[in-house]
């Protein structure tokens, strides 16, 4: 019979019977950490906007003790919103601090994936479904890049983006890694991850903090995927970005890179 006159297959029936149970997805168990510190007129609107692209997602607000009122705020949202919880921090610890809090009580609270996102809008939660899929298909940390190829940055001043872009080849040069946007802050972590690597000893505070989970994921055996995302610099509020911030990852990741390699050379002389 030749394959012109062969029948059409039978559709496959994909229905499942009323007994069988669907296989859970990591990413059915996700949390969504926001740090704010004064993002009063920000945080409805990310809020929102999370809850209308993924609206099984749960969210978590960590406020540093903001005098603007977003903490009280995060407060009237969740009351009415089992979706929602707030942490509130009296003391304002740096971005690297908050979000090792809240992974702490994510993990209590059992969560399979946690997802970092900033409250300024400029990680939008309309592409979260890229993270999660990536994480549904087995990698272990997986960053929203804004330069891999499809990966855009909207809005910025050339000198932003370029310091961007110099950190990301600094550190992927000294730590000798094949990621395009190692400082990224958009990104979802599986909660082997997080349980694995020894977060107790981290003390990053500003982006270095993203370096150096990074770093430690990789060094730990895990799967790092990268997926583009669009970023936008946010329309509201002020940027947190400073000079320590920038000082901290320079120092942190030459003495990363050196100690890796020195590990290295131990390792083929043993």
């Amino acid at each position: 019979m030749t394959a012109q006159s062969r029948p059409p297959k039978r559709p496959q029936n994909r229905t499942r019977k009323a007994t069988e149970k669907i296989p859970e997805r990591p990413s059915d168990r996700t949390l969504v950490i926001i740090p704010t510190y004064n993002e009063l007129e920000n945080l409805p609107l990310i809020v929102g906007r999370v809850h209308k692209a993924l609206p099984d997602v749960h969210i978590l607000i960590v406020d540093d003790g903001s005098p603007d009122g977003t903490g009280e705020l995060a407060d009237e949202l969740a009351a009415d919103d089992q979706r929602m919880h707030v942490m509130h921090r009296t003391v304002k610890n740096g971005l690297g601090a908050a979000y090792l809090a809240a992974f702490a009580w994510g993990l209590e609270h059992g969560y399979a994936v946690i997802v970092e996102m900033d409250a300024d809008g400029s990680h939008a939660p309309e592409q979260l479904y890229r993270l999660l899929e990536a994480i549904d298909n087995g990698a272990d940390l997986v960053i929203g890049s804004r330069y891999v190829e499809g990966g855009t940055v909207r809005d910025w001043p050339w000198r932003r983006l370029a310091l961007s872009r110099t950190a990301n080849g600094y550190a992927r040069l000294l730590l000798g890694v094949e990621i395009h946007d190692i400082t990224a802050g958009y990104r979802a972590y599986r909660r082997r991850v997080l349980e694995k690597l020894d977060l107790e000893t981290v003390d990053s505070k500003g982006y270095c903090f993203q370096v150096d989970l990074t770093w430690r994921s990789i060094n730990n055996g895990f799967t790092v995927a990268e997926v583009p995302i669009t970023f936008s610099e946010r329309e509201l509020g002020v940027s947190k970005m400073s000079g320590s911030n920038i000082r901290e990852a320079m120092v942190k990741t030459a003495r990363w890179g050196i100690e890796g390699r020195l590990a290295r050379c131990r390792n083929r002389r043993a």
